[in-house]
């Protein structure tokens, strides 16, 4: 079963379950997919590009409860954080930092990158070796540093 079909049984699930807060959250997600189906002219998505708007979901969620909680808004925090967690169920199991390091590692060789000019490079070669279970947050984060300390 792929993640989009997933996705909209867990929907149905929620609905029936009577789970606002979870059926929400999956609609929306449901409506950023078909979005980008729409925007690529696509029937499905594949995996990969379903992961890539939960990400994006997930990314605008974090940015969101941050400037409620510089705002005081500890309801809106809550809400968001909710959301924040039935999205992130659909992610595949992420990475850890020392497997991370060591994909960044072997682009690095592989690129013979030595400055931070070659960042740009090496993170893209790390995330074709990584797929969509590398947070591109850490990622980047390790890539400047080991690129900082050559």
């Amino acid at each position: 079963m792929s993640l989009e079909e997933r996705i909209n049984k867990d929907y149905i699930q929620a609905m029936k379950e009577r789970n606002t807060q979870k059926s929400s959250a999956v609609n929306y997600l449901r409506a950023m997919i078909k979005q980008v189906k729409v925007d690529k002219r696509l029937e499905q998505l594949d995996d990969a590009e379903v992961v890539s708007v939960i990400r994006k979901q997930i990314k605008q969620r974090q940015d969101s409860i941050e400037q409620f909680e510089k705002g005081g808004r500890t309801d809106l925090v809550a809400k968001e954080r909710a959301e924040l967690d039935v999205m992130t169920a659909y992610l595949p199991a992420a990475m850890s930092a020392e497997d991370i390091g060591r994909l960044i590692d072997a682009a690095l060789a592989e690129l013979g990158a030595v400055t931070i000019k070659d960042m740009g490079a090496v993170i893209k070669l790390a995330r074709e070796k990584a797929g969509p279970s590398a947070d591109g947050r850490l990622l980047s984060d390790l890539v400047k540093e080991k690129l900082s300390g050559r």
